[in-house]
């Protein structure tokens, strides 16, 4: 899907909502689609206030809880206090792997997880809508830096 009709869909959002798509919003919108790198709210502000000064701090968290809510980004917690976000319009699903060494998220997909997730829920006679699947460990790079091989730690 293209940007420009992924905005109009989001200004229909907020109309149906009872806001404006204002200058602001629309800003905090196209920076945060013309990355495809996962961002957090600080991240977006800091990159917003390099070319503009006009929008608050405050109008990047709101919009983003707009953006969210409204299915146009998904939040990840990657365990390193504080969300990060990605957009996941015109994206296939994915799923992350996040180092807890240095904080890269690598992000994977396959259709054997996938379809175990799909069977589980329907054991349960659950209607699954959506999921995420974050795995947390330690990247290759990360683990050659402390000399030893990947090793599997099981939660007890």
């Amino acid at each position: 899907m293209q940007q420009a009709a992924i905005q109009k869909n989001f200004e229909g959002f907020l109309k149906k909502q009872g806001l404006k798509l204002t200058p602001q919003r629309r800003r905090v919108f196209e920076r945060a689609f013309a990355t495809h790198a996962h961002f957090s709210a600080e991240t977006l502000y800091r990159w917003i206030h390099e070319a503009s000064r006009d929008v608050s701090r405050a109008t990047v968290y709101r919009t983003l809880s707009l953006l969210v809510e409204g299915g146009f980004l998904e939040s990840l917690d990657a365990g390193q206090g504080e969300l990060l976000y990605e957009h996941v319009l015109g994206h296939r699903h994915h799923d992350h792997l996040v180092c807890l060494a240095c904080g890269k998220i690598e992000e994977f997909t396959d259709e054997r997880i996938e379809a175990l997730q799909r069977e589980a829920a329907e054991r349960k006679g659950f209607a699954l809508e959506y999921h995420n699947l974050r795995l947390f460990g330690t990247c290759a790079s990360c683990t050659r830096k402390k000399g030893r091989a990947p090793a599997v730690r099981r939660a007890e």
